[in-house]
């Protein structure tokens, strides 16, 4: 296959997906029960993984509901100014954040301690891009891996599951948690490092113990 004949597969795969999701969109509006079918079952598993990622339990059906619950309530509202998965996993970040905000007001009631937390913190860029990637981390299971990421901040959580594991880019992730890319960048840098520290820290004391 020649250079001329990819582009065209490209051109049409692309051109595809792009009219099927203009399809579905308007199928979506008009409230077909089909279209939330497909969009359920399109969507229902990635956004699981987010919340289980930020919120850092297993049980998210409350998460999963409210989001398609949003969905129906404002998909006339979309503009088409991301893409929909973008919209959508936008509505899984806010949602997560407002069961963690309403977690956080039961618990001020009845501690009566406020709590703070700096969700604007910024760093500065780092120039170049580091990741886990020392020896001892290749003799590491993803189990440990996976206690290692829940071990780290939501916020940290958020950012390397939808890097990492999900493999979204850096503007679909500032897409979807509304930050700059380059803080998006930073703080993913800063969020590897954290993880590093942690496996580095539970190999070291695995072999202690040997």
């Amino acid at each position: 296959m020649n250079l001329f004949e990819v582009l065209l597969v490209q051109y049409v795969v692309i051109g595809g997906n792009h009219l099927d999701e203009l399809k579905l969109i308007r199928d979506l509006k008009k409230g077909k029960a089909e279209a939330y079918e497909k969009l359920y079952a399109q969507h229902v598993n990635r956004i699981g993984r987010i919340a289980k990622s930020y919120l850092g339990v297993d049980d998210v059906e409350d998460v999963v509901q409210e989001v398609f619950i949003r969905v129906y309530k404002n998909i006339k509202k979309f503009r088409g100014d991301s893409s929909l998965s973008t919209w959508i996993y936008r509505i899984t970040v806010n949602v997560c954040k407002d069961m963690r905000a309403k977690k956080h007001r039961k618990k001020e009631i009845l501690t009566s301690f406020g709590l703070e937390e700096d969700d604007e913190k910024s760093f500065l860029e780092p120039v170049e891009e580091n990741k886990p990637s020392d020896e001892f981390l290749k003799e590491i299971s993803e189990e440990e891996i996976r206690k290692a990421i829940e071990a780290l901040s939501q916020e940290d959580r958020l950012l390397i599951t939808l890097r990492e594991i999900e493999d979204m880019s850096y503007a679909e992730i500032a897409a979807v948690v509304e930050k700059p890319v380059g803080t998006v960048k930073s703080r993913l840098h800063y969020a590897r490092e954290k993880l590093k520290a942690i496996l580095e820290r539970r190999n070291e004391s695995g072999e202690s113990e040997r």
